[in-house]
């Protein structure tokens, strides 16, 4: 028999945190990985044009905040989602605790990135 009345789920709320923070890790952190840390060491691009002024103006700019706050936020959320999951797959049923651990973390971090971003 179906329930009328079916408990309703969080799991949306953590499965799109989850989705943001992988699609983040895959399509944007690889460009920002070999924009700074491998062409920019070869000099492909000039070394004025990532100098501290203009980073710091950047990272101080709404867009720079939003770009590194969701570096930092996005990919936490999916990597302790899999943490929470992984644990359950290698049969350490924490339970409530374990997925209120996990999330708890990944919500820190998230704050503690946007506190860090708006006191530049």
């Amino acid at each position: 028999m179906i329930n009328p009345n079916p408990r309703r789920s969080d799991e949306p709320i953590w499965w799109s945190l989850f989705g943001a923070g992988g699609t983040w890790f895959a399509m944007i952190t690889p460009v920002t990985i070999l924009v700074l840390g491998i062409l920019m060491p070869l000099g492909v691009f000039d070394m004025g044009t990532f100098n501290f002024l203009r980073a710091h103006a950047f990272a101080s700019s709404f867009i720079g905040g939003l770009f590194l706050i969701a570096s930092i936020a996005l990919p936490m959320w999916h990597a302790m989602h899999r943490v929470h999951h992984g644990m359950h797959d290698l049969k350490f049923h924490t339970g409530l605790i374990g997925k209120i651990a996990c999330y708890v973390i990944a919500a820190i971090v998230s704050v503690l990135a946007i506190v860090f971003i708006f006191l530049l």
